[in-house]
């Protein structure tokens, strides 16, 4: 998971750790969604409250978290520049087929745009037999 591969690196390397969630806002804004946006944000809270107490829980002695609004790979980018980030660690879908060959539209752009390395790391349930 990539949340244990960020922890260990923070940790191995006394280094500060980020954690972001971007709710997508580009989709629409009618009030059927305006509910869905409130629902994403509360889950991407919760979804940063973890790995904040697990960053916790391991002792990392910088942990900074928060839920942004935007185009995902936008506000990922935005935040590498604005909080001067020296590695992402994003997580990849356990996709098979051809889909496998694609990391999946939010992690490809951030790693072809982002002016740092960008460490992608596979979904556990995904099968190398497949």
């Amino acid at each position: 998971m990539a949340v244990d591969h960020a922890i260990e690196f923070a940790k191995r390397f006394d280094a500060a750790l980020h954690t972001l969630f971007v709710v997508e806002t580009e989709v629409g804004s009618d009030a059927a969604i305006a509910g869905a946006y409130e629902a994403f944000e509360a889950a991407g809270q919760d979804a940063v409250d973890d790995v904040i107490e697990r960053a916790e829980a391991a002792s990392i002695g910088t942990i900074e978290g928060m839920v942004a609004q935007g185009t995902p790979h936008r506000a990922i980018l935005e935040y590498v520049e604005e909080y001067d980030i020296d590695l992402v660690v994003m997580g990849t879908h356990g996709r098979t087929g051809i889909d496998r060959l694609l990391l999946g539209s939010v992690t490809e752009k951030v790693v072809r745009l982002s002016p740092v390395p960008v460490l992608t790391v596979g979904s556990e349930e995904f099968d190398e037999g497949t």
